[in-house]
């Protein structure tokens, strides 16, 4: 009987890894309490110890728009080093597969056309709302295709589209996605809702879980291809929210400011390569998916 692949799973204690523990629970989950990947000393006794087939890597420095352009040299030093460092020792250590997890915010900030294709990703720079997190998190996918193109490595990434989840960070205001903050001010509000930007930039969302899901169909069926991640919904900022505050059956009234904020304008992907690879893949309904997510949110507070 062949043996499980040893997994480790970096990023653990973020929202993709604890949906992760409830299909991959024999995995190990490591995040920067266990070990600082910056310090590629750390990282070398990490791979070492654990002696893992298959690395999942979802650490990140990640934040909101405002603490992206206060603070662009830390998402881009410390994204840099945790993904140089990584790869560089899964291959000193011989590690199989290695599935990197990127975001669709690494694609150029304005395209030919969409939704943006894979081959589209270095057709142009990055947003400048994120500029020094997504050129660092780009560079995973050129280091992976490098190590891929040089050394033979079967090794991929995926780019998955703008995710939410319950398993969400609820205290840090900074720390929580997009979905959540929402939510939040949505609980919070009297009889209207701030948001910054305008509403009219345009966003893919899916369910975190569906997320994990993939990876492990990626490792089920040996996919070795890099590949985005999205449903076929995509709405404006002012859409996806009216439509939360119907299913949640709120009724405060949108209000907007600061419209230098918008972000990206759009930045959807194809999901076309993924259909291919994954036939017959079903997305968690978006109504189905925030009910979720509010009901654990209301649960802690």
């Amino acid at each position: 009987m062949e043996k499980e692949p040893r997994i480790l799973v970096t990023g653990g204690s973020g929202v993709v890894g604890q949906h992760l523990k409830n299909i991959l629970p024999d995995a190990t989950y490591v995040s920067s309490k266990d070990c600082d990947l910056t310090n590629i000393v750390h990282v070398r006794w990490l791979i070492s110890s654990y002696i893992p087939d298959i690395v999942i890597h979802l650490a990140a420095k990640v934040g909101g728009i405002i603490d992206n352009i206060e603070n662009p040299v830390g998402y881009f030093d410390d994204n840099i080093l945790m993904n140089t460092n990584l790869v560089k020792v899964c291959y000193e250590q011989k590690v199989t597969r290695l599935i990197g997890v990127l975001s669709t915010c690494i694609y150029p900030d304005i395209a030919d056309s969409y939704p943006m294709k894979e081959e589209d990703l270095f057709s142009g720079a990055p947003t400048q709302t994120n500029f020094s997190y997504g050129y660092a998190k780009r560079c995973l996918a050129v280091q992976v295709n490098a190590y891929n193109q040089q050394y033979g490595t079967k090794w991929n990434y995926l780019i998955p589209c703008n995710l939410y989840s319950e398993y969400d960070n609820f205290d840090n205001e900074n720390k929580m996605h997009f979905i959540t903050a929402l939510l939040n001010k949505i609980k919070k509000s009297g009889k209207n809702i701030n948001l910054l930007g305008t509403g009219k930039p345009l966003r893919q969302f899916i369910y975190a879980g569906d997320l994990a899901r993939i990876i492990k169909e990626v490792i089920d069926r040996g996919i070795t291809d890099s590949f985005n991640v999205a449903n076929d919904e995509n709405y404006s900022i002012d859409e996806l929210t009216r439509r939360i505050l119907i299913s949640l059956k709120k009724t405060p009234q949108i209000k907007y400011n600061n419209p230098e904020l918008d972000g990206q304008y759009r930045k959807d992907v194809c999901n076309k390569k993924l259909k291919n690879l994954i036939p017959n893949f079903q997305f968690t309904n978006l109504e189905e998916g925030i009910s979720r997510v509010y009901r654990k949110y209301e649960s802690q507070i």
